[in-house]
């Protein structure tokens, strides 16, 4: 169970939303990259990066605070990155700089042809993310509900040939007030790819209980806000997650 910490980033800076809304943003760094450096020395095996100004204007707008992290970290640790990536021209840019994953969200249920190109010409490089709220899917930074099927659409993007899938409660994002477990264990049963799973990750009782159903097809979980607050000690957790899936 990979446990991935996320630096969400907002106009340069590390921070953190509640439920997705810009307005309740809370900064935990003004240096991501001084960040991610200090996660990967307490032994994170892959980040999570998002570019939240990107992915609300539709195009990047972190690039120079990623690419910071990239040249920092990137040698060492698999990163991946979502928010504002729209064309094939920034996900090469992005993969050229040392990124190891590009993270597709609102343009994938957009614009399937779009991913489909990416994963032809990315193969291996490309993960959907579904932002959802009573199985049904969101778009455009959590601000717009559609009527697509979350298990629908991650069935569709597994025959694009999409490496993983980032499923998110968004109701519970930022909240710790637990992961959404049965929801996540319904996607991973309908896939043959992996499943990560995030939103709402709050303490060691959560860390378990994904553990307790990894054979599912739950391939890790994105650690925000309950790290940052100390609510979760990730070294911790990490280390019990490999002893409970060792």
């Amino acid at each position: 169970m990979l446990l991935i910490p996320a630096i969400d980033l907002k106009d340069g800076h590390c921070v953190r939303l509640q439920q997705g809304d810009m307005e309740l943003a809370t900064i935990f760094s003004e240096e991501p990259a001084v960040m991610a450096r200090s996660w990967v020395d307490k032994g994170a095996r892959r980040l999570h990066l998002v570019d939240l100004n990107g992915a609300f204007a539709g195009h990047p707008k972190n690039e120079a605070a990623i690419r910071k992290i990239l040249k920092l970290v990137g040698s060492e640790i698999d990163v991946q990155l979502g928010g504002g990536i729209r064309d094939l021209d920034t996900i090469e840019r992005y993969l050229d700089a040392g990124l190891r994953y590009v993270i597709i969200g609102t343009a994938a249920v957009r614009n399937p042809g779009f991913l489909q190109d990416a994963c032809t010409a990315f193969g291996g490089h490309i993960i959907v993310g579904l932002d959802a709220k009573d199985g049904k899917v969101a778009t455009d930074g959590w601000s717009k509900l559609t009527r697509h099927d979350v298990v629908d659409l991650g069935k569709k993007f597994e025959d694009f040939g999409v490496e993983s899938i980032i499923y998110t409660d968004i109701g519970r994002d930022g909240m710790l007030t637990g992961i959404n477990i049965d929801a996540t264990v319904r996607l991973a049963q309908a896939l043959t790819i992996p499943v990560i799973a995030s939103g709402g990750l709050s303490n060691m009782a959560d860390i378990e209980a994904l553990c307790e159903v990894e054979g599912e097809g739950i391939e890790g979980v994105i650690c925000g806000r309950a790290i940052y607050s100390g609510n979760l000690d990730f070294e911790a957790a990490q280390e019990l997650a490999d002893a409970l899936n060792g």
